[in-house]
């Protein structure tokens, strides 16, 4: 059986739920495809831990897919990210209370790494479906985009692919802000749908995703 590690976050910033993982968790042990199996796993948004509980999932699952989500507030749709950038800095602390600004996720490493997912495919698929989907050129500075960096500087060189995914609030969580939202179901298929495409892409979709500003 080949393992898809599949991850969400644990809550943060005072929030008692995070999308992300309430969306991940659902999709423990679904068949991707025969032989194809999700593994949802949690993760801290702790800055100085996760990174370790990242490499033993890698260690533990050895997955041949890994792909992580996180929450995007302020987000209207599932975004594929396409780039992690070597930087730490957090505007708010994380659930250890740690702040780091303008640090290195991983001191001397690249600038930046790319997406091994096939991101076009994915988002094409997902508006398909109807869900609402795009291409994102940034993953933040905040513990998803650590997470997003230290996964592609793991799985360099290797033959597995890697990407982070940014999901919206969930409607309950800003039913006073008016800010964007989608429904946890919602969430959840464009999810299944998300890793099903990622899964089964051998080439990538040519069409525009990129953004004027």
């Amino acid at each position: 059986m080949q393992t898809v590690l599949l991850m969400g976050f644990e809550p943060f910033d005072q929030d008692p739920v995070n999308p992300s993982w309430e969306a991940v968790r659902q999709l423990d042990g679904v068949q991707l495809a025969e032989g194809v199996q999700i593994a949802a796993r949690r993760l801290p948004c702790a800055f100085s831990t996760v990174g370790k509980c990242l490499t033993g999932l890698i260690a533990e699952l050895r997955p041949a897919m890994v792909i992580a989500t996180g929450l995007g507030p302020g987000r209207s749709d599932i975004s594929i990210e396409r780039v992690a950038i070597n930087v730490n800095d957090a505007r708010i602390p994380d659930n250890l209370g740690e702040q780091p600004i303008d640090t290195a996720v991983v001191v001397g490493g690249p600038a930046a790494y790319f997406s091994t997912l096939p991101i076009k495919a994915m988002v094409k698929a997902l508006r398909d479906a109807g869900v609402a989907a795009s291409v994102s050129q940034t993953a933040g500075t905040f513990v998803c985009n650590q997470v997003f960096y230290l996964l592609q500087h793991a799985l360099v060189g290797t033959d597995v692919r890697s990407g982070f995914i940014h999901v919206p609030n969930l409607p309950e969580q800003v039913a006073d802000t008016g800010q964007a939202s989608m429904p946890l179901v919602t969430t959840v298929e464009g999810l299944r749908e998300a890793v099903r495409v990622a899964w089964s892409t051998e080439v990538e979709t040519v069409q525009s995703g990129g953004q004027i500003s």
